[in-house]
């Protein structure tokens, strides 16, 4: 995952930031306590907003307050909702991990070095969470397998790519055995996993021109993208209205108005700044108290 699924922090009230940060802290140390140290660089946003998701609650969340390696001399609060925080902690190793190991198979071995080493040292913190969610791992490797069958094609259909890629975050969401539920997560999943491709693609045009490299944005409107840009933002709003339909289907609780901020306010903008050139594109694995929460102010 990219970083795209950000909140807008000028349209959260106090409590419901401190309660979103409350939440990366908390699956910062699970991750870390899970999965080692070196675990902690694998997050980013979409983890956070992944975690609240599987973690729905009606009552305020259990935090406490806690030192970690980038705030030494002050401590910070913490979320506690162990079960639906391993299960993300696990997922978005498993997630980080494949898609380092597919940056690897895409770049040559010089741009794809620093993954390369990564992978190596994540590893066996890799494989402890495949013996956690065997399942949801096989699906991520059969989608991203079937993404390189497409990208080594030259595919001209962004639907298919987009399509491949959103079945790996709707395989995210658990079984609960309530059935409508289930279909409303893994729709909400799918649809803001075809929009995080679909932005991402279109973020990452001027770079893959540069080097060569496949992406399904330009080769569907044969290298001219920018001619076709209105039709780009129709199918990036009709996949942020899907992923809007199935939220109203979920009880959130306490999460409510985070994912709706998330979803109402942070794509959009997100989606804008993409389209305008403005978003930041280095530093994406970051916390949310660096200096990029000024990009999300009015």
């Amino acid at each position: 995952m990219f970083g795209y699924v950000r909140p807008m922090k000028s349209e959260l009230k106090l409590r419901e930031f401190d309660a979103y940060q409350a939440v990366y802290c908390g699956l910062c140390h699970t991750m870390a306590k899970r999965y080692g140290f070196l675990a902690r660089f694998m997050l980013n946003y979409d983890f956070t907003f992944l975690a609240m998701v599987l973690t729905p609650s009606t009552d305020q969340p259990r935090t406490c307050k806690r030192r970690c390696p980038a705030h030494p001399f002050k401590k910070r609060s913490v979320c506690l909702c162990d079960d639906g925080f391993e299960v993300s902690a696990d997922e978005s190793l498993i997630l980080a991990y494949c898609k380092l190991k597919d940056d690897v198979a895409d770049k040559s071995f010089f741009r794809g070095f620093p993954a390369r080493i990564i992978t190596i040292v994540l590893r066996r913190a890799y494989r402890r969470a495949v013996a956690n969610r065997p399942e949801f791992d096989a699906t991520v490797r059969e989608c991203l397998e079937l993404l390189q069958v497409l990208e080594r094609s030259n595919s001209a259909s962004i639907d298919r790519t987009a399509d491949t890629f959103a079945r790996i975050l709707s395989a995210a969401a658990p079984v609960s055995g309530i059935e409508t539920k289930d279909r409303a997560l893994g729709q909400l999943l799918y649809h803001i996993g075809r929009w995080i491709y679909l932005i991402d693609a279109w973020d990452d045009l001027a770079e893959d021109a540069r080097t060569g490299s496949y992406n399904p944005v330009s080769v569907r409107f044969d290298g001219r993208p920018e001619e076709h840009r209105d039709s780009m933002r129709v199918t990036l709003k009709h996949s942020l209205n899907l992923a809007a339909s199935a939220y109203h289907l979920v009880d959130f609780g306490c999460w409510s108005d985070i994912l709706g901020n998330i979803l109402f306010l942070g794509l959009p903008t997100v989606e804008e700044m993409v389209f305008q050139g403005t978003f930041p594109k280095r530093n994406r694995i970051i916390p949310v108290w660096s200096g990029e929460e000024k990009y999300f102010r009015n």
